[in-house]
């Protein structure tokens, strides 16, 4: 009988990569992001990253969708945590793949913390943020000389909007730009115009921002509820409010010519 020794050897654990995919074209990812996707044996990704980049994937890829919408959500956060951190103990090395970048408005950064706590290696892979992207995309300059000298990201989609204060974030030389605001467009109308911001403030909605079936839609501020409403505008959009709205690129849609068309 041959005696065994006890090996002294941790286990390995794999490590988890927080990755931006951009707002949407593959060819925005980062050479990193590219390289990570092409390599990856796991992704755990979002509903809005776009189709044509989790093709990039090698067929033996295990992909998992961990998608969110209003009020339906695939899987909890805290179940997302939970799994990242469950596969990387089991040895496997994880590509979080995340729509823009992770750690604006992605909450990469509790997923970052819930692997430190569980003593998984975590790296962060940054990507083109949405509304770079998507502003680009529409041709819409967040900053202007002549407009606009300060930027602010806001959440439209989060617990006590009614309550929160939002005075000063838009108006004179100043850019607003909001994240998953279309289901509560009617509510930010109302929130802003009673803030003091005039009602025609141009605002643009960018739908699907750098994807071939991108639409750049403009009102007032007074008619954005009404335009998604009537355009049903679906996510993955952004909607910026400010005198740098009204300088999208003449190819973009605008709501008082679909008006006339109607």
């Amino acid at each position: 009988m041959v005696a065994t020794l006890p090996s002294d050897r941790s286990p390995v654990i794999g490590t988890v990569w927080l990755v931006g995919a951009g707002p949407g074209d593959p060819d925005l990812l980062t050479l990193r992001a590219a390289r990570l996707i092409m390599g990856a044996s796991l992704i755990v990704h979002d509903g809005l990253v776009d189709g044509a980049i989790l093709s990039m994937a090698r067929p033996s890829a295990r992909l998992v969708s961990v998608a969110k919408s209003r009020s339906r959500h695939t899987m909890k956060q805290d179940d997302i945590n939970a799994l990242l951190v469950r596969e990387a103990l089991a040895g496997h090395d994880v590509v979080r793949l995340k729509g823009g970048d992770p750690f604006v408005f992605g909450r990469g950064g509790e997923e970052a913390q819930a692997c430190r706590a569980a003593g998984v290696p975590v790296e962060i892979v940054p990507g083109i943020s949405s509304a770079m992207g998507a502003a680009a995309a529409a041709q819409i300059p967040l900053t202007h000389r002549d407009h606009a000298s300060i930027v602010t990201f806001v959440a439209g989609q989060c617990k006590g909007l009614s309550d929160q204060d939002w005075s000063g974030l838009a108006g004179h030389g100043r850019t607003l730009v909001i994240f998953m605001g279309l289901a509560t467009a009617a509510q930010i109308s109302d929130k802003l115009i009673a803030d003091g911001l005039a009602p025609d403030v141009p605002v643009a909605v960018i739908e699907k921002a750098t994807r071939p079936d991108m639409r750049v839609l403009r009102a007032p501020l007074a008619g954005l509820a009404d335009l998604v409403d009537r355009e049903r505008v679906q996510s993955p959009a952004l909607i910026v409010i400010g005198a740098v709205a009204a300088q999208a690129a003449d190819n973009t849609i605008c709501a008082t010519a679909l008006e006339a068309m109607q």
